[in-house]
């Protein structure tokens, strides 16, 4: 299977079952984690890319993740570095994989090109939709499996 735009890969991930989206989602956070130190969103996303997770698992993951991205919002005040941003959505992308939604997979896809968009802005270079590849590439394998 080959995704080319955006709208093969909505529908590829609509076939997804929950649990399927919930893994490629947190596939998407993982492919921008390194812009993201806290540890709590590294262990969320780790937590939910398991196809084993328990509903105890699954709650515990999702909260600690929600905790992650309120602390990285707090710190993203109008003096906000895009370094902080980029951090703060890569929480947001292993939050989105986590709770409950009628497109997880499209949400934590979207948070992580965020990321990518806010690292780029920082560093002063263009994305030139670079994130979105690497996204069709991680979905096209993941249907593989």
């Amino acid at each position: 299977m080959t995704i080319t735009n955006d709208s093969e890969f909505k529908t590829a991930i609509a076939k997804l079952p929950k649990a399927g989206q919930r893994q490629v989602g947190a596939r998407f956070a993982e492919s921008v984690l390194a812009l993201c130190k806290d540890s709590r969103v590294k262990h969320a996303i780790a937590t939910a890319m398991r196809a084993d997770i328990t509903e105890d698992e699954l709650a515990a993951a999702l909260d600690s993740a929600k905790k992650a991205s309120v602390d990285s919002f707090t710190q993203c005040g109008k003096e906000c570095d895009w370094h902080s941003q980029a951090g703060h959505f890569v929480a947001e992308a292993a939050l989105a994989c986590l709770k409950p939604s009628a497109s997880p997979a499209w949400e934590a896809a979207m948070h992580a090109r965020m990321a990518r968009t806010s690292e780029s802005i920082a560093t002063g270079q263009g994305t030139e939709n670079a994130e979105a590849a690497v996204q069709y590439r991680i979905l096209a394998e993941f249907m593989k499996d």
